[in-house]
């Protein structure tokens, strides 16, 4: 039985996709029909226990969703097997990483005004979309009213109409980010058309493919790494962010993930334990010379381009940034999909998003918002755009050998919502 009448076609609050080559948004839930889901439908033939397994399998593959630093920002609360509340929240004021470490609770500066978790909650909601479709299962999703800035709630239904499996579906646990050095080869016409086409007609697609576009981009992204690698809040990031000596980290990325050589991992290893190594090293030591040549600027010409998707309508609330998470997951899972790999380069985009916002990132030191305002200008000059434009995601991809670490993800049953859970 299907769900979803025309009637329910209306509210652009909702977004649904006709299919799963082609997204755009349209129509929705009334508030009016919302009781056509509440669990009394428990009863009606069709919709029981198999249905909870389904679910259950959808929120499965869910979970492989990306988010920054696998910061997972979101928790499943089942209201019926055709019914999940997503209750969303974001790292701005705090990440709690879970450990024993005095670090283990800091604020994210990366996560401006909360955006990079909605951004996360918008790939999260796609990728339910399309694990779904596996299932020849719709799905439609509305941010609820009223909710706090910075914990949002998404209604998400389900219905059995028979749609076809998205072709995106057998990627969603292979994408992963690769951090470490690609293939200088570049990208086929056919393959930049396919990533052209995956994010939809709300987004354009600009390359920087040429060997003097992959140098301007390396540049940028040395001097932004050197306002990060001297910041004191910044180091605490990065510190949390990591389990140290893990190929596999369901909670945060994995030491070995991180694209040094043995030499360099087993100095950082000790050097991260205190912002006083560090801050010495850098000091007296060019501590960030190493970590800045093999995290940022070698990867930067080591691939076949990098992407700056550019919405073509202003960022302006918390649904143009889950609906720009959704392009951004159906971009990375087609580069899985055309055997490609990727990694986001998101922190010119973030600090031009303060910058531009005319805030501070951090009152010291003082030099970070400077660079990081140096940095936009370089950026947009770059790009060949001003201020107006919104930029929404960036990164890298390129050809590979599939990464030996990656992160993974809590299990499901730590994922699910109970008050207080995050």
């Amino acid at each position: 039985m299907n769900r979803f009448s025309e009637k329910e076609l209306e509210n652009p609050s909702m977004v649904k996709y006709d299919s799963p080559e082609s997204p755009r948004n349209y129509s929705t839930l009334e508030s009016a029909n919302k009781e056509a889901y509440t669990p009394s439908r428990l009863g009606e033939p069709g919709v029981g226990e198999m249905q909870r397994e389904t679910l259950m399998q959808i929120l499965d593959l869910a979970r492989w969703a990306p988010s920054g630093d696998n910061h997972q920002p979101y928790r499943f609360e089942i209201v019926s097997p055709v019914h999940v509340a997503i209750h969303g929240f974001d790292t701005r004021k705090h990440v709690d990483i879970g450990s024993k470490e005095p670090t283990n609770s800091v604020p994210v500066i990366y996560d401006y005004d909360g955006h990079s978790s909605h951004i996360a909650h918008g790939a999260l909601l796609e990728t339910m979309r399309i694990a779904a479709s596996r299932f020849n299962v719709a799905m439609a999703w509305q941010i609820r009213d009223n909710c706090k800035e910075d914990a949002p709630i998404y209604d998400v239904f389900f219905d059995d109409a028979k749609v076809d499996p998205s072709p995106l579906a057998n990627f969603i646990e292979a994408r992963c980010v690769q951090r470490k050095l690609m293939s200088r080869r570049p990208l086929s016409a056919e393959q930049k058309k396919s990533l052209i086409e995956s994010v939809g007609d709300q987004y354009t697609l600009q390359f920087f493919e040429s060997s003097q576009d992959r140098r301007n981009v390396a540049n940028l992204i040395w001097d932004n790494a050197e306002a990060i690698l001297t910041c004191e809040a910044t180091y605490k990031i990065h510190y949390a962010a990591v389990e140290w000596g893990t190929q596999y980290s369901k909670t945060r990325i994995p030491q070995n993930a991180i694209p040094t050589d043995p030499l360099t991992s087993v100095f950082m290893t000790w050097v991260m334990k205190s912002w006083k190594r560090v801050n010495f090293f850098n000091k007296y030591m060019f501590g960030t010379l190493v970590p800045k040549l093999e995290l940022y600027f070698l990867p930067a010409i080591f691939c076949s381009s990098h992407i700056l998707i550019k919405p073509k309508n202003p960022l302006v609330d918390l649904q143009d940034y889950v609906e720009a998470g959704i392009a951004m997951q159906r971009l990375w899972l087609t580069v899985s999909s055309l055997g490609l790999y990727l990694q986001p380069e998101m922190i010119p985009v973030i600090f031009r998003w303060y910058t531009n916002a005319g805030k501070s990132i951090v009152q010291e030191p003082p030099t970070l918002n400077a660079e990081a305002a140096k940095g936009t200008a370089d950026f947009e000059k770059l790009a060949g755009v001003d201020a107006s434009q919104p930029f929404s995601f960036f990164c890298r991809v390129g050809f590979s050998a599939p990464p030996t670490s990656r992160s993974i993800r809590r299990d499901l049953n730590d994922l699910m919502y109970t008050p207080g859970s995050y």
